[in-house]
């Protein structure tokens, strides 16, 4: 592995990246490429979602939630998209496992994706591509 790319556990952007399934965040070459998606809302929210859409929700608890992955799926977290990853420029912070955190909230890079597999390939490409610049 190489030593200038630190993989962190923790969605590296995004407001509600606490309630997205799907993240990656890594660090190289002085950016932060950060990968989200698969939001699931907290449950106010779910419930309003399916609301709006004239879906009925069954079930309490964990069977509910359940429920709202079988009738709506996760939500999108942007135009047309389940999954984004961003770049931004880092600066260290002064936690122990994500050492890096952006160093402002304007991206330099952006791409969108349906699939999981899209969007990790597409980190991966990010982190390739940012760990030749500079």
């Amino acid at each position: 592995m190489r030593k200038d790319i630190i993989w962190m556990p923790h969605p590296g952007h995004f407001i509600c990246g606490s309630d997205c399934r799907f993240h990656l965040s890594t660090y190289v070459n002085g950016y932060i490429v950060s990968t989200v998606g698969e939001l699931l809302p907290e449950e106010s929210s779910r419930e309003i979602h399916a609301e709006v859409r004239g879906i009925k929700l069954e079930g309490r608890g964990d069977a509910r939630r359940a429920d709202f992955l079988d009738k709506c799926g996760y939500v999108d977290i942007g135009y047309d998209r389940k999954y984004e990853t961003m770049v931004f420029k880092a600066m260290k912070s002064k936690e122990v496992c994500c050492p890096w955190r952006m160093a402002g909230g304007s991206e330099l890079d952006f791409e969108g994706y349906n699939d999981p597999g899209d969007a990790c390939r597409g980190h991966m490409c990010m982190v390739e591509k940012y760990g030749r610049s500079k």
